[in-house]
């Protein structure tokens, strides 16, 4: 039983046992957690969660994958869905008790991490295999080319850790870039700041990421606090460590 991936949806399917294998004991699956699987394709992934949990809910955007799922996992709960419409405290248990996990297309990588990093603690750890560049953005350091504003919200909202790499040859059709798989867990504490508005200082201050901060961010600091900011704008965004984004923002918003 498989599938002719679609292009359009961004399909790659894992055929590594491996791998998966590898994937799902990375997520640290506990007794009496749901896990939340994004985009279970053939269910090669899902199989392998089945094994370690007993309430798996499998969200999957395309219809066919869907009937093949059911008749491969009658006992598996499955919502015929696009994740980025749906709420995703909704899809989880109240306590928090929850494992968020998928092979998540290319295209569309960002608009997923971005949905359930800002989400917070309604979920315990969350496993992502997708492509390598955007992983390795998620951890990378200030001063180096990765470093943006995924890196940013990413570290500021959680604890993120790069697990390991995944050959573009153990997937149908073959990708043209390589893989890896990284680990969310999110901060059981909240933000110091609104998001919000922590959101709007970093892009702001990325879309132009070669000027220096005084430049970037004219627009905020004459709309917020005319008179100047008590922090060093000579900088340019990728030299500030997360947490300075933290102190940047109640500079702006709480002069």
């Amino acid at each position: 039983m498989s599938l002719r991936p679609k292009k359009s949806l961004g399909q790659h399917f894992l055929r590594d046992h491996n791998i998966l294998r590898k994937i799902a004991l990375s997520a640290g699956i506990r007794p009496g957690e749901r896990v939340l699987e994004i985009g279970p394709g053939e269910g090669a992934l899902t199989e392998y969660l089945l094994s370690v949990c007993e309430d798996v809910l499998a969200i999957e955007v395309d219809a066919r994958a869907v009937e093949l799922l059911q008749v491969k996992f009658p006992d598996l709960n499955v919502m015929h869905a696009d994740f980025l419409s749906l709420s995703l405290p909704e899809l989880l248990r109240p306590d928090g008790q929850n494992v968020i996990i998928g092979n998540i297309p290319y295209n569309i990588t960002s608009p997923i991490l971005f949905k359930v990093m800002d989400a917070g603690p309604v979920y315990r750890r969350s496993v992502f295999l997708m492509q390598q560049e955007v992983a390795q953005r998620l951890v990378a350091n200030p001063g180096t080319k990765a470093y943006g504003i995924l890196s940013v919200q990413a570290q500021l909202l959680g604890e993120v850790e790069y697990l390991f790499d995944v050959s573009r040859h153990v997937f149908y059709p073959k990708p043209n870039v390589e893989s890896g798989v990284i680990s969310f867990t999110p901060h059981t504490a909240p933000l110091e700041v609104p998001l919000d508005q922590l959101k709007t200082v970093v892009r702001t201050a990325f879309n132009q990421r070669r000027k220096k901060l005084s430049n970037s961010l004219k627009a905020l600091i004459t709309e917020h606090k005319p008179d100047g900011v008590s922090f060093n704008l000579d900088l340019r965004p990728d030299q500030l460590h997360p947490k300075e984004f933290i102190t940047l923002t109640q500079a702006l918003f709480n002069p």
